[in-house]
């Protein structure tokens, strides 16, 4: 498929990011026309800085209005059409062309002596700026937080059904899926400072990858599992436990595998660790 076919994810043309646009958009343009001058606006008024600071927000909210209509047109079209990458991006640079096309009506308006042509090509860098800047700022922002959505969607979905599912799935900090292991391959967790080692077999080996987030953060996602806390550094596959015994300094449990170590079970818990191998057959 050709790339300027492919269709602009919905969240792009969503209501909410909509309103989010036109507002940053109009925040942006007025600290960058009060900052930059450009469109040669400070000979617009022969006024203090807080009345040019006035006028030009009335200005800027003027020009606005024609991404407020764009936006608008686009919410309705893309309730009942998709929208490709080519079709955007024309969008875009005929919200650009009308912006610029008022922004130089207006400057001419003001200072007639100057060449119109050199007034629009002005404009059409200066209006350039002032919309794709923060377009591209929102657009990365709208993609992060619908991957985050995305991914909370999935870890609510793997939650609900944890107590049927045969794999677990482990991310990072950041939410980057790094494993994904059947529950009967999985051992356990242990805390390792910033991190945590977490022990599987794989063909039958004990394997370990190190992940960077917290004990504490994959206990919640595991939650609704038999993968349980036993120890302020562990957290084990219970239905991987071949042995549990206790003994003068303690609880522990037993894998039945070469070179995997005997688990502790901290006094902590200790009742809900025994509870669940006495009450499951």
């Amino acid at each position: 498929m050709n790339i300027f076919e492919q269709k602009v994810p919905a969240y792009v043309y969503a209501k909410a990011n909509m309103v989010r646009l036109i507002v940053f958009t109009a925040l942006f343009a007025l600290v960058f026309i009060n900052i930059y001058r450009p469109f040669s606006s400070f000979n617009w008024y022969n006024v203090s800085e807080f009345k040019f600071l006035v006028f030009s927000s009335l200005i800027i909210l003027t020009g606005v209005l024609v991404v407020v209509i764009s936006r608008l047109c686009m919410y309705y079209w893309g309730q009942k059409h998709e929208i490709g990458l080519g079709a955007y991006l024309l969008w875009v640079l005929l919200e650009i062309f009308f912006m610029a096309l008022f922004y130089t009506i207006y400057t001419a308006y003001l200072n007639p002596e100057r060449d119109y042509l050199g007034i629009f090509r002005e404009s059409i860098v200066n209006t350039s700026l002032v919309l794709l800047l923060p377009y591209a700022s929102l657009h990365l922002y709208f993609a992060y937080k619908d991957k985050e959505m995305k991914l909370r969607r999935i870890e609510e979905a793997q939650q609900a059904t944890a107590g049927k599912q045969n794999i677990y799935s482990f991310h990072d900090e950041k939410g980057e899926l790094c494993l994904s292991v059947t529950k009967e391959n999985l051992l356990y967790i242990e805390a390792a400072d910033n991190y945590v080692e977490i022990w599987y077999l794989n063909k039958e080996a004990p394997t370990r990858l190190i992940v960077r987030n917290s004990l504490k953060n994959i206990e919640k996602h595991l939650s609704h599992t038999n993968v349980i806390r036993s120890h302020r550094s562990y957290i084990v596959n219970l239905e991987a436990v071949k042995v549990i015994r206790r003994q003068k300094d303690g609880i522990f449990m037993e894998f039945g595998i070469a070179r995997v170590p005997d688990i502790p079970v901290s006094e902590r818990y200790n009742k809900k660790i025994t509870n669940w191998f006495t009450t499951t057959v």
